[in-house]
């Protein structure tokens, strides 16, 4: 027997997704007859215990039976439960300070831990995430706190609507004014950007022609990484070196700042790439952009001037040009920042149908047959120690770099 404990989510504020739904939970069921799942009560989780119930999914406080643990956000150091396998998002790859002890832990526990992040096909690309529905969002509340900045339209909030569709309903009728909107990056998170800019009649246009004209009618360009990067030495752009040696490549944002009114930022930034544009820069009386959605969420990262997450309640903040001092949002002299790092819990349901259908088709059937290659290279700890792929985390981890592997 398989036995797969869904947790309730334990990290404040609340997150009311999971990582499989009560009709997903009943297909595995049925589909793999020596699978059982067992759900955490929760009067938080966008499915409700009824539900669960429903789809003949047992209710259960205590997971320890369980061989498999799926969360979403970080697990609570005192709710780990020893020696077990779980999968969640620790956001600990890039060594953040703030969940250096969760890691500790994880390892003195003799966890294994499967980071959700870290599952990739061949290519790099990620399997599963929540990156469609932050786009989706993203790009919602950043129309959103345009319209509040300047007074021409009035967008209601998503987490009001109770599905995708029916926040489609709330575009009909909706007319923008003739703004250009710059939305940067090349996966989920620019996929869901670019569904809303469709939804909401925003035209698409080239680069070139984006730097050079303006409009009677809202536009986006949408820039990928050749468009935004180029090697210091060549001026040219190749991916793989790109992510590898990010000393090596600058910027080409600059001129877009200048021909810019939203900015919708949807890159993975890791320390030492180039920023989009520095703090500084804001300050030219040239920078157009007023409102930028900064739907990465890297605080100092590809955006310097995100200062920091907001809740979902109050998702929009101001920075002032001159001092870079926090204000409230939609004052003169200042640029409306959108960041917060639950976006996707807005649409709950819709996110974690998605989420829950990637894990079956890709995942599941395998890490019940053991693991597989994607599995191994997703998997962090084990026993007490650091997977070799992660050595870089060792110190983090508090193991001295000298320190055989087990």
């Amino acid at each position: 027997m398989i036995r797969i404990g869904l947790l309730r989510e334990g990290k404040n504020p609340p997150d009311s997704r999971v990582a499989l739904t009560p009709a997903q939970c009943k297909w595995l069921q049925k589909s793999f007859p020596d699978v059982q799942i067992t759900v955490q009560t929760s009067a938080t989780r966008c499915f409700s215990d009824k539900e669960y119930l429903s789809a003949g999914v047992a209710l259960q406080e205590d997971l320890a039976a369980c061989d498999y643990i799926f969360g979403i956000k970080e697990v609570p150091i005192e709710q780990l439960i020893d020696q077990k396998t779980y999968l969640f998002f620790s956001h600990t790859k890039k060594l953040q300070p703030y969940n250096q002890s969760l890691f500790r832990a994880i390892l003195s526990k003799r966890i294994r831990l499967i980071d959700y992040e870290c599952l990739e096909h061949e290519d790099g690309q990620r399997i599963i995430g929540f990156g469609f529905f932050a786009g989706v969002v993203g790009a919602h509340n950043g129309i959103m706190a345009y319209g509040k900045r300047t007074g021409s339209f009035t967008l209601n909030r998503v987490y009001k609507q109770r599905s995708f569709r029916e926040l489609i309903h709330t575009y009909f009728g909706l007319k923008l004014p003739p703004i250009k909107i710059a939305v940067t990056g090349s996966g989920r998170v620019a996929h869901g950007i670019l569904e809303v800019m469709n939804l909401l009649g925003v035209h698409e246009v080239e680069p070139a022609d984006y730097l050079k004209r303006e409009y009677s009618y809202p536009v986006y360009t949408h820039l990928k990484g050749a468009d935004l990067f180029k090697n210091k030495a060549t001026g040219h752009y190749d991916r793989e070196e790109f992510h590898a040696h990010h000393d090596r490549y600058q910027t080409l944002f600059k001129p877009y700042t200048f021909q810019t009114d939203i900015l919708m930022n949807g890159i993975y930034w890791e320390q030492g790439m180039a920023r989009l544009f520095e703090k500084e820069e804001v300050a030219d009386p040239r920078f157009r952009i007023v409102t930028i959605s900064d739907i990465s969420d890297d605080a100092n990262g590809s955006v310097p001037i995100n200062l920091g997450d907001q809740s979902i309640e109050d998702p929009v903040y101001g920075v002032d040009k001159i001092t870079l001092q926090k204000t409230a949002p939609y004052l003169p002299g200042s640029i409306d920042v959108m960041a917060v790092g639950n976006l996707p819990n807005e649409l709950p349901r819709d996110a974690s149908r998605y989420f829950g259908e990637q894990l079956i088709k890709f995942i599941l059937e395998d890490l019940f047959k053991g693991g597989s290659a994607v599995i191994e290279k997703a998997t962090l700890t084990n026993n007490g120690d650091i997977s070799p792929l992660y050595s870089y985390m060792r110190e983090y981890g508090g193991l001295s770099s000298d320190q055989q592997e087990r």
